[in-house]
């Protein structure tokens, strides 16, 4: 059976110069910002601290015309986050981005599916470990 995290996908980006405006991991934290009313819990949720969730959505605020989360201070069980309109707009237009490039190339994606492999490489540190006659570290 093929590695679920080897069938090709397609991942979409949005970048603006050096940053990336919105991609999957970008979607996703909007979206759990939106269930959970919280930077701290939408980080934790995707398993990343909350300094990292804040850092990535202040890179999203910053390359739209208007902030898409709007964090209020106050501490634990005082403060909180929501999607603003922009937010939800930005989220909404991202998904069916996905969705529709996902559409359009489901056939490529299907023949890309049987030239890759079903097994997991070896990590490179290995292969070239073996190369060089050593063990592996």
């Amino acid at each position: 059976m093929p590695d679920p995290l080897l069938v090709p996908q397609l991942r979409f980006r949005l970048v603006l110069g050096s940053a990336i405006a919105v991609g999957p991991g970008k979607a996703d934290l909007l979206a759990a910002v939106g269930v959970t009313g919280s930077i701290a819990a939408a980080g934790r949720s995707m398993g990343m601290s909350y300094k990292r969730a804040w850092y990535l959505l202040d890179t999203m605020n910053r390359c739209f015309k208007e902030p898409l989360v709007q964090a209020t201070k106050g501490g634990k069980g005082h403060g909180g986050a929501r999607l603003t309109p922009m937010g939800e707009r930005v989220l909404a237009l991202y998904r069916e981005i996905e969705s529709r490039a996902a559409t359009a190339v489901s056939a490529e994606l299907t023949a890309f599916a049987g030239l890759v492999v079903e097994q997991s490489p070896e990590p490179r540190t290995e292969a070239v470990a073996r190369l060089a006659g050593a063990e592996p570290i």
